[in-house]
């Protein structure tokens, strides 16, 4: 029998896989119908602006409700969103070209909004059904699934749409999302909402209360910073249709493999991490070390004409950025108040949202501007940047110590 935490971590593994399948076939989409970096930018766009303007919401959502059930309800519209694409690529449907760029667009508003509510769901939900003293190593199980599906996503997702069309991928995706619900279904504890505080506040002052935590925190918030500011000029998701199309020449699968190689490189890292643990007394240092080595990883992507060394490139830059995310998650975890929990999560959900899907808007506004290659070497240089001034504002954040993390945190409860 599954326990209720390998449950979640099915969910979690088909729920990436679908959106990572579809990213696939919007980018590509959106790019064979338009030829514009623009375009690339704009549909980032129109998924950043649902995930970020409804993060806070979903966080005060979350911890006034049961988690499980909020977090079916956004598996099913990630499958709505699916269902666009189905209705909008299939052949039968003869929908015009300017009709199917409208469709992408909702699609990625509906996966956008589904994601706003995600992440706060998983962070509510993982503490309540894992002990706390094993809470950073079943993270990094639940990294290295997530990091799975981020390769199996794109990766299936472009030889499906190579051998067949964006129809049937996009019917691949709904299939995943549906199975997820089921398996989130079946998982057995009662998460009820946390009592509200009898000296909670007006709706207003309890939306910002966890964003005036993270902001007040001595750790969270330049760990936040940090991975915001990085990934947010590092990120290259954005251009790699163009890298695929017009600089590798790579064709529809060898874009999906790109699409997957930083998750490759993930779930490596994320697995061994697992495994044997992890340098806790180390975690300040290694974060600096981690979030340095993806800017080096994305100037080298940046600059090569060759595919396997950008393939290359993009994995180890997926390594080092397994390692920042475990520890950022863990932190995350370990300072959060179980009745601020969604909360907080939805600040840290900003902060993620901001580097991906708005770092998709950057890499397509700066490629437009600039030019592709400048672009990415323009990111990977901020990235290294950002290390540089980060570690010189905050020494609590280099002295970062999880197992000081973990005690404290044992003590409190």
């Amino acid at each position: 029998m599954f326990s209720d935490f390998k449950k979640l971590v099915a969910v979690r593994f088909l729920f990436t896989f679908g959106i990572e399948m579809q990213g696939v076939l919007l980018g590509w989409r959106m790019y064979e119908l338009t030829g514009s970096t623009l375009y690339l930018a704009m549909i980032g766009l129109a998924e950043a602006l649902p995930a970020l303007s409804l993060a806070m919401y979903a966080g005060y959502v979350v911890d006034r409700s049961r988690p499980l059930i909020v977090f079916r309800w956004v598996i099913l519209v990630s499958a709505l969103s699916g269902l666009v694409m189905w209705l909008s690529q299939h052949p039968k449907a003869q929908i015009g070209d300017h009709n199917q760029i409208i469709a992408l667009f909702a699609a990625s508003f509906l996966t956008g909004a589904a994601r706003s509510f995600s992440q706060p769901c998983m962070y509510a939900i993982l503490p309540r059904i894992v002990e706390r003293q094993f809470l950073s190593r079943e993270l990094a199980w639940m990294t290295s699934a997530m990091q799975l599906a981020r390769i199996a996503g794109p990766g299936l997702g472009g030889l499906i749409f190579e051998k067949t069309d964006a129809a049937t991928s996009s019917g691949v995706v709904c299939l995943a999302l549906l199975v997820a619900v089921g398996f989130l279904t079946t998982i057995k504890t009662r998460l009820d909402p946390p009592e509200r505080a009898a000296n909670a506040g007006s709706t207003m002052h309890e939306l910002l209360s966890g964003a005036k935590f993270v902001l007040r925190h001595p750790i969270l918030f330049p760990a936040l910073s940090l991975d915001m500011v990085s990934v947010l000029f590092g990120g290259v998701t954005g251009v790699l249709p163009v890298y695929a199309k017009d600089i590798l020449r790579c064709g529809k699968y060898g874009f999906g493999a790109l699409r997957a190689a930083s998750a490759i490189g993930a779930t490596i890292v994320s697995f061994g991490l697992a495994k044997s643990g992890w340098i806790r007394s180390k975690a300040g240092t290694w974060l600096f070390v981690a979030i340095a080595g993806f800017g080096v990883c994305i100037l080298v992507f940046g600059i090569s004409e060759h595919y396997y060394l950008s393939l290359f490139a993009l994995g180890m830059s997926g390594a080092f950025d397994a390692v920042s995310v475990i520890i950022r998650s863990t932190a995350v975890q370990l300072s959060s108040p179980d009745a601020l929990r969604g909360r907080i999560s939805a600040v840290n959900s900003i902060f993620i949202g901001s580097s991906n899907e708005l770092g998709e808007v950057e890499s397509g506004l700066a490629a437009k501007w600039i030019g592709t290659v400048p672009s990415v070497i323009f990111g990977g240089a901020m990235c290294l940047v950002t290390v540089v001034v980060v570690g010189i504002l905050s020494p609590a954040l280099r002295r970062l110590d999880i197992g000081k993390l973990e005690s404290a945190n044992s003590n409190a409860a």
